[in-house]
This record gives structure tokens, C-alpha cells and sequence, in this order.
């Protein structure tokens, strides 16, 4: 069979064996229905007027409140009319203007955490043309700021010894509302929840408590799931800050198809919504289609996706996109699995947007640094590079810290492949410098895959648009897998003390 895979600005095709298996998420399985287009404004006035767990919004609320209202940044969530975040701070904000709330003392805040700092025109696409002409020109638009010291609070250790630094503006606040999206992750198995307020809103320090390879290379993180030390910490943490703030986060939290339309909307308590936001999302998510483990996985990497413009050619962030595969498709992978994926490797790192990975890279060419891990000893001496700093400040450019998340979840490819093809590399030294292999089309490297791996009959599924739609956790049919709801939040929800 003849297949066509993500390949820079456009594709490339792969002749493959008429054996091969195909998966597209929300294509080969389809998603649970979403709500109609016309029905989600109801569901999420319906959400957020019933909230579980805590007070509906017009409790807390009253002339004079200060509330923040964070949003996830252009990473995730889809900018379409009917996009959760265009419907539902609307919302909020008519709930908040009816409590006696007044519009000077409404700060919405984008949780862009070590992500770069969202422009003027990517704002404007997130919220839409109302809400930001409402808001904008009053300076009451803006992102998080991860060193900013005139705006952040450090708020000592959680129990378990993590770092807590967290945004000002919503430590201050009388009401603080977190719209989210539930949508597979993997890292810690969903977005939204904790997840949201414990990346987001913080500073590296607190980052670098879960972002790290103590963390990321345990064995239960992959494959993904709900249950990994990960996603335990950024309960803890969202907890430790209500706790701190002596208020509970107003969560609403929006579970997505593979095209960010909304399947359902929770409101209310995190602690509370979280495992009945997973519960409806495991059904997209977790999909239980495969009737065998696969030798070689095959799928393309465009040059801009998730992060931007680079994601596909720099080296380093290309192989947290590989990780990040490996880490959601483990279940269905053999022992001995292979990945063959194209991208052009064209030596366009995108300094503009990560400054500071062409020296991580070329630091990991030298200096005794066996595996990618190595790097992790340099975390902060380039988390405080000041010109670093200034240029994720005031540049556009993602903190220096989140390259070695990168680099940290960037590993698992290593770990858990017996070999990665990178197929169509222009600079393929680049490629090689990762401990990936080169070859110039899939066939060449399929057929060497054979000689050395997988045998003459192995079991191949070919991923197209893997980095264009919102992936899945591909899983065994008819095969039981562990629940995605961590033990632990039950636990912790019970025992959280929050006025």
C-alpha cells in the first residue's frame, strides 16, 4: 500500500506492506459525539451555574471582588467560534458582573507558564474579537511572567518537599476560575485539573519538581497514565496553593475531540472534577483497538506543530516528539519496536523561539554527555542565564528551563525503541547527533529495520496525521488496562482542608 506522512511543509509517501495497519485519531475510531454546535453555550452555562463540589461563582463574588480568570495558552484548545475558552469566560464574566463584580477588577490571565509568552495577535485568536477588545486595551490581558518577582509568591514546600511559586495575581485574588481542557497528555495522562494551575502559573523551581528525569524515567510514567508520580505532584501542588490561598480554585474544564470540540463540560472543585472529567474522556482517549503489539511504527513530523514553528526540524524538540509517541502508544509496541519517521532535519532550530537549544545541542556533542539525561546537570545554569531570560520576557521565546523538559522526556524514545529511523534528514548529522538513524526514504529504512530487528514479517501501523489531530492512547482491545483515575486524588481530595 501507498501512504502519504507529515513531511515539513508537505508530505511524503511510503510504500508499505498491504499487511500494514492504519490508526487516525477520531478517524479509524471515532470520537464520542460532542455537543452541538448550537448546544454549547447551554452546557456550559448548565456547568458552570451547577458547579460540584463548591459554590456556584455568585457566592464568592460581590462589588469590590478581585478575580483572575486564567486560560491555557494556543498549545491546546482550538480557536474556532465555539472553542471552550470563546464560550465559557463569556460566561464566567456575566456570572461575575451579575454577583456585583465590576469589569476594572477582572484580570484575564493567560497560563502560558514556561511556554513563550503569547503575542498580541495569538491573544487575539485564543479569546476572540468581543472579549479582547473588551479587555486588551485596558491592560487587562496579559500573560504569566515565571520571573517576574514583583508578581509572583513563593509559598514555601508542599509535604512532599516541592517548591510552590506561584502568580500574585491569583494568590491576591477574592475568586480565581481556571478554564481547562481535558485532552490527552503525556505527561501525566490529561490537561486541565491540576494540571493547569500547577504548570501555568509557576515558576521554574516548581517546573523543575516534576519535569525532571527522577520524575520522567519511573517506570510507571510510561506508559501514560493518571496514576504516575507526575500527575500525583500536580495534585499536591494545586491543592498546597488553595490551601495557601484559603480559597478553592473555580475549575471549568472542558473534555475535547480530536478536533477541540467540546464532548462535555465540569465545573466546580478540581479535586472533584477531575475524575469524572477523565471518566468521560478515557472513552476518546484511551482507545482499546489493537489486536496485536507493533514492531515498527511509522508516522511524520511537519516542521511547525504544538510548541511552533521548529518543533519538526530542531533536533532536541524533535525527540520529545518522538517520547511523547512512545509514551502513549507503549501498550501496543513490542519489545523490540522500531519507529521510522520522516522530518526534513533541515538545521532550522527557530533561535527566535529557543535561543538557547543550539548550545543545549551542541553542549551534547561534547563534555562526556553519553545520554540525553546527562544535560539535566546544566538545568540551572541555564534556567538563570540572564539574557535567556530577558529574551523569554520580552521576546517570544519559551523559558530556558522548558529545554530540559524536553530533554528529559526526550530520553524514552531511547529507552523504550530498539532503534528510530529519522527518514528524509537534510542535515542528517543533526539526526545522528541524537543516536538516531539515517536513511533517505521509509522503504530503505524498513528494509533495515528487517535485517537488523524485526524480521522479514513484522507487524507495522502506519500513524498519519499523528502531529496534526489530537492524539490517542492507543491501547489492546478486549484487554484490561489500568485506570487512568490516580489512586492517589481520591485520597487527597478527602483529605484536602480548604475553606
Amino acid at each position: 500500500m501507498q501512504l502519504e506522512f507529515e513531511y515539513g511543509h508537505g508530505l511524503m509517501k511510503a510504500r508499505l506492506p498491504d499487511t500494514t495497519d492504519i490508526f487516525i485519531p477520531g478517524e479509524t475510531v471515532p470520537d464520542p459525539p460532542h455537543i452541538p454546535e448550537d448546544q454549547v453555550k447551554e452546557a456550559t452555562w448548565d456547568s458552570i451555574r451547577n458547579p460540584i463540589g463548591m459554590e456556584p461563582l455568585s457566592k464568592p463574588a460581590h462589588k469590590g471582588s478581585k478575580c483572575v480568570i486564567i486560560f491555557p495558552d494556543r498549545v491546546k484548545g482550538g480557536e474556532q467560534e465555539s472553542a471552550h475558552r470563546k464560550v465559557s469566560i463569556p460566561i464566567v464574566l456575566e456570572e461575575l458582573y451579575a454577583a456585583g463584580v465590576e469589569k476594572r477588577d477582572i484580570l484575564l490571565l493567560c497560563s502560558n507558564g514556561l511556554h513563550r509568552k503569547n503575542t498580541e495577535k495569538e491573544l487575539l485568536g485564543i479569546l476572540g474579537q468581543p472579549l479582547f477588545d473588551e479587555f486588551w486595551h485596558s491592560g487587562q490581558i496579559v500573560n504569566h511572567d515565571s520571573e517576574d518577582w514583583d508578581h509572583l509568591v513563593d509559598l514555601g514546600l508542599t509535604p512532599r518537599g516541592d517548591p510552590v511559586i506561584m502568580n500574585k495575581y491569583v494568590y491576591d485574588a477574592d475568586v480565581a476560575v481556571l478554564i481547562g481542557h481535558v485532552q490527552g497528555n503525556p505527561y501525566g495522562g490529561y490537561s486541565g485539573g491540576y494540571k493547569h494551575c500547577a504548570t501555568g502559573i509557576t515558576h521554574w523551581r516548581s517546573i523543575a519538581s516534576h519535569h525532571v528525569p527522577s520524575v520522567m524515567h519511573r517506570p510507571e510514567f510510561v506508559p501514560v497514565s493518571g496514576g504516575s508520580l507526575m500527575r500525583t505532584k500536580f495534585d499536591e501542588i494545586g491543592m498546597y496553593m488553595e490551601k495557601r490561598m484559603g480559597k478553592k480554585f473555580f475549575c471549568c474544564d472542558a473534555v475535547l475531540d480530536s478536533d477541540s470540540r467540546q464532548i462535555a463540560v465540569f465545573s466546580g472543585y478540581a479535586a472533584a472534577i477531575e475524575p469524572l472529567s477523565w471518566q468521560v474522556a478515557d472513552r476518546r482517549t484511551y482507545v482499546p483497538w489493537a489486536q496485536k503489539k507493533y514492531d515498527v511504527l511509522v508516522f511524520g513530523m511537519p516542521q511547525s506543530f504544538h510548541y511552533g514553528d521548529g518543533m519538526g526540524t530542531n533536533p532536541i524538540m524533535l525527540m520529545q516528539a518522538l517520547s511523547a509517541q512512545v509514551i502513549r502508544h507503549k501498550r501496543v509496541m513490542s519489545d523490540r519496536c522500531v519507529i521510522i519517521c520522516s522530518s526534513t532535519c533541515n538545521g532550522f532550530m527557530n533561535e527566535a523561539l529557543w535561543p538557547y537549544l543550539p548550545a543545549l545541542y551542541e553542549q551534547y556533542q561534547r563534555d562526556g554527555m553519553q545520554t540525553l539525561p546527562d544535560l539535566c546537570r546544566l538545568g540551572e545554569y541555564y534556567a538563570t542565564d540572564g539574557e535567556y531570560i530577558r529574551r523569554y520576557r520580552y521576546a517570544n521565546a519559551f523559558h530556558p528551563f522548558h529545554g530540559f523538559s524536553m530533554v528529559s522526556c526526550g530520553h524514552l524514545a531511547e529507552r523504550h525503541t530498539a532503534a528510530i529511523y529519522l527518514v528524509g534528514a537534510e542535515q542528517p548529522g543533526l539526526a545522528r547527533g541524537m543516536g538516531l538513524k539515517t536513511r533517505a526514504t521509509f522503504e530503505e529504512a524498513l528494509e533495515d529495520a528487517k535485517q537488523k530487528y524485526v524480521g522479514e514479517t513484522p507487524n507495522i501501523l502506519a500513524l498519519p496525521k499523528t502531529f496534526t489531530r489530537a492524539a490517542v492512547h492507543l491501547c489492546l482491545k478486549d484487554r484490561e488496562y489500568p485506570g487512568t483515575v490516580s489512586s492517589t486524588l481520591a485520597e487527597l481530595s478527602h483529605q484536602a482542608e480548604v475553606p
